[in-house]
């Protein structure tokens, strides 16, 4: 008699919605990786329908992100490989902790601050500060900005140690 084929895996499908200013900017499907309660990892194809050239990195059809959300951590990190798993680098959206709701969806909110880290660590690029500025946070909610900055502050500085990808595994 053989022995049984190992039978295939199949994880469960979150969707994850990413919102700025109160409304959903996207969403998705994803495949849910592992969730410890605090930590929730997952990956997805890019959901973006067109190239996204930043001129330091392009995110592209066939590109797979894997993304890391925490419920403690005003950050999310996504890990960017191209389609032939090549690592392109880390994208860090500066949010508030991510919530999973009653659905089930991780839900990121964007406070409009970020940080890219290529794959070789040698480029550290803090990305649309003007844009937090000119969103009122600071006067809305100061805590949160706060929060906001120093998070942002917190990932340069592990970037540039290289303990960045620590905080991945």
């Amino acid at each position: 008699m053989s022995a049984p084929s190992d039978p295939e895996v199949h994880r469960e499908v979150v969707n994850v919605r990413l919102v700025k200013a109160g409304r959903t900017k996207i969403g998705y499907p994803a495949e849910l990786l592992s969730d410890d309660g605090a930590h929730v990892a997952v990956r997805a194809d890019w959901a973006g329908e067109d190239v996204r050239d930043f001129g330091f990195v392009r995110f592209e059809p066939g590109d797979v992100f894997t993304e890391h959300y925490w419920r403690d951590r005003w950050y999310a990190i996504k890990e960017v490989r191209s389609g032939d798993g090549t690592l392109k680098g880390w994208y860090c959206d500066i949010t508030r902790p991510a919530v999973r709701d009653d659905s089930g969806d991780i839900v990121s909110v964007d406070l409009d601050l970020d940080l890219w880290v290529s794959a070789d660590g040698t480029r550290v690029i803090r990305l649309d500060e003007d844009e937090f500025a000119q969103s009122g946070l600071t006067e809305r909610d100061p805590a949160a900005a706060e929060a906001a900055t120093r998070a942002l502050d917190d990932l340069e500085l592990l970037a540039r140690d290289g303990r960045f990808t620590a905080l991945l595994r």
